[in-house]
């Protein structure tokens, strides 16, 4: 069975990046989009970036246009909104589909680690978010509506050491 450690994914105007890189720490992984109602979990996702990176968090966002296409830039646009809007620093990822015949691997990898309410295995909305264990274990998933702030518990029990 595959570990989220054997995927890749293009980063934001760069090349791919090996997840592997990202072993021994634990992740929140998220979908986004600059045009939805939860857009403001950006400046929650950073604030959490900033307390706890040292410790070994990662968030990695990943742009969806699936939902009522609110998430329609280019790769540019993308990190201006995020950098000069929201100040996000961690790493961001090229948009991709999290849903469908297309959606990435990384996702139906997610998806199927976790499902959501009733077993299904779809993404609802933007920013829904999987917490990932520093051994690579998906631990949780939590719903759009989740805000960042309301997870910072279960962020703290899965940091490394």
């Amino acid at each position: 069975m595959a570990q989220i450690y054997d995927f890749s994914a293009n980063r934001l105007g760069e090349e791919s990046q090996d997840l592997s890189d990202y072993r021994g720490k634990a992740l929140l992984v998220v979908n986004t989009a600059s045009k939805c109602g939860f857009t403001p979990q950006y400046e929650g996702l950073e604030a959490l970036y900033k307390k706890y990176r040292d410790r070994g968090l990662e968030i990695l966002g990943f742009p969806c246009n699936q939902f009522m296409k609110q998430e329609p830039g280019d790769a540019e646009e993308i990190a201006s909104f995020c950098q000069t809007t929201y100040g996000v620093s961690f790493p961001m990822f090229a948009r991709i589909d999290v849903n469908g015949p297309m959606a990435h691997p990384l996702y139906q990898y997610l998806t199927a680690a976790v499902p959501g309410v009733l077993g299904t295995k779809s993404i609802k909305w933007n920013f829904t978010k999987f917490l990932v264990s520093p051994e690579g274990v998906v631990v949780r998933r939590y719903a759009p509506s989740t805000t960042p702030e309301k997870i910072e518990a279960d962020i703290e029990m899965a940091l490394p050491g």
